[in-house]
């Protein structure tokens, strides 16, 4: 007996058939992998032993339906639509600069002050001739007066203060616009990355488990071959060693499995432990992408944190203006209506209207502002240049990234194919005795690998253009993933 050959003895035709069965073990093994990972990579290539399609779940969650509820759910997105009423509450602020200010007052005073009581009764039209006398001006009784008043002021001229902070706060409504739209994009490609990252780990799981009873099958069956005096032990030994890895693969893609789960369901906005059953699958696709020039061009008219940036630099442009209007002079407009009385059924009326015009001919802190204000608009240029500078960076590190997985992805796919063939091969060397089953245990563990290396290639192919229209500000939908 050498190796894993037959033994020429009395039952050869019952080892050979035990052996047979054996090959079936395997060619299992091999259709199986193939199927899950087929199924879950939708290469159509579904083995014609075992394929067989399983309808989705009908409350099966879509990659489109998990960005909605991702787009209303998600605290981010309810901070950034909590942004623009902020600023919309700003605008309206804002103009209220350019509505006069109206004000009621009741004010009720008694005493027997001689100015007071002397301009108390001239208000109250209650003042005679016997008011002059000298006992009654410096001694005058107490005298109570209720004084009921309407009043506005109206800044005709506010040194252009009122049309900075309306212009301000326009562009601050334009800030979360943009804010918006930035975090709605991020969370489209959070949504990408943890959507197919579930289908990954879902296919890893399931290929390590096909594996492990693939792996276990083979074990009973070289098990009944050494019983048998067909093989020998280390045979036996190497397949225990092979599920034994199988076993722990398969551990380690369910708490992957489980951690992917949770990453979705983060960025879905719900409970962590929501269990979902995810419909898709990482099918072979061409994207198609403008190069790494016309990229970048792409990106710097589109990306929401530059739009952002220049926003901000126009903004302290115009608080550089107010800040130059503090020069101006202010021109104010003011009346007051009111009602003098000793109560509250009679009365005198009168009124007062004028205007103000006020200059401040020395302010010592008026210099200052104005030189904050252009040192924030120094800083807000600065600052955009370095966002544009960096998107420029992002831009070639997405495409980079995205050809390096589109590259890979050819090589695994082949890879797959050699792996495949490379088993059959082997499968039927050791069949025909002429090599051991280390040999088959060994391809059948760099077939497995081949399909785990495919199906990440897949993914991150995904994620590359994904990544790509992140970077260029036009991840505005999901639909070249779904269509």
């Amino acid at each position: 007996m050498a190796g894993t050959r037959l033994i020429r003895t009395s039952p050869h035709k019952s080892a050979a058939l035990i052996l047979m069965r054996s090959r079936t073990a395997f060619d299992r093994f091999l259709a199986t992998a193939l199927v899950i990972a087929c199924a879950h990579l939708n290469t159509g290539t579904l083995s014609r032993a075992s394929a067989q399609s399983v309808p989705p779940a009908a409350d099966a969650l879509t990659l489109a339906q998990a960005v909605d509820i991702a787009l209303q759910t998600n605290p981010l997105t309810k901070a950034a639509r909590a942004g623009r009423g902020l600023a919309d509450g700003q605008l309206e602020e804002a103009r209220a600069g350019r509505v006069p200010v109206i004000g009621f007052s009741q004010i009720t005073t008694r005493s027997n002050n001689p100015v007071f009581v002397f301009g108390s009764l001239l208000e109250q039209g209650r003042f005679g001739t016997q008011n002059f006398d000298p006992r009654f001006l410096n001694n005058p009784d107490s005298l109570t007066n209720i004084r009921t008043a309407m009043t506005f002021r109206f800044s005709l001229f506010d040194q252009k203060q009122s049309d900075t902070r309306i212009r301000q706060a326009r562009i601050r409504q334009q800030q979360a616009d943009s804010e918006r739209e930035s975090v709605e994009q991020q969370l489209r490609f959070d949504v990408l990355r943890d959507y197919y990252g579930v289908l990954v780990a879902q296919a890893k799981k399931s290929v390590a488990d096909e594996a492990v009873k693939a792996a276990s099958a083979d074990v009973k069956r070289i098990g009944d071959l050494v019983e048998a005096g067909v093989v020998v032990q280390s045979d036996l030994l190497s397949a225990e060693v092979q599920l034994a890895e199988f076993r722990q693969q398969g551990i380690q893609a369910e708490g992957e499995l489980v951690i992917a789960r949770a990453a979705l369901n983060t960025v879905l906005g719900v409970p962590v432990d929501v269990l979902h059953s995810v419909n898709g699958s990482l099918a072979e696709k061409n994207f198609g992408t403008a190069n790494q020039a016309e990229l970048i061009q792409l990106a710097l008219s589109r990306r929401p944190d530059l739009i952002r940036a220049g926003l901000a630099l126009k903004s302290t442009k115009e608080k550089t203006r107010g800040a130059r209007g503090e020069y101006l002079p202010r021109v104010d407009a003011f009346g007051m209506y009111g009602v003098s009385s000793s109560n509250l059924t009679n009365g005198s009326a009168d009124y007062t209207v004028g205007a103000s015009v006020t200059l401040n001919l020395f302010d010592a802190g008026r210099r200052a502002r104005l030189s904050q204000a252009r040192a924030a608009e120094n800083i807000a240029a600065a600052e955009a240049d370095n966002v544009a500078s960096q998107i420029r960076f992002e831009v070639v590190r997405a495409y980079q990234q995205f050809v390096s997985a589109r590259e890979r992805v050819t090589v695994a796919t082949t890879a797959v194919d050699q792996a495949k063939e490379s088993l059959r091969i082997v499968q039927d060397r050791y069949h025909a005795g002429l090599t051991t089953v280390t040999e088959v245990l060994r391809a059948e563990t760099a077939f497995v690998r081949a399909q785990m290396t495919l199906i990440a290639a897949r993914y991150e192919h995904y994620l590359g253009y994904a990544g790509v229209l992140l970077a260029t500000g036009r991840l505005t939908s999901v639909d070249d993933f779904v269509l």
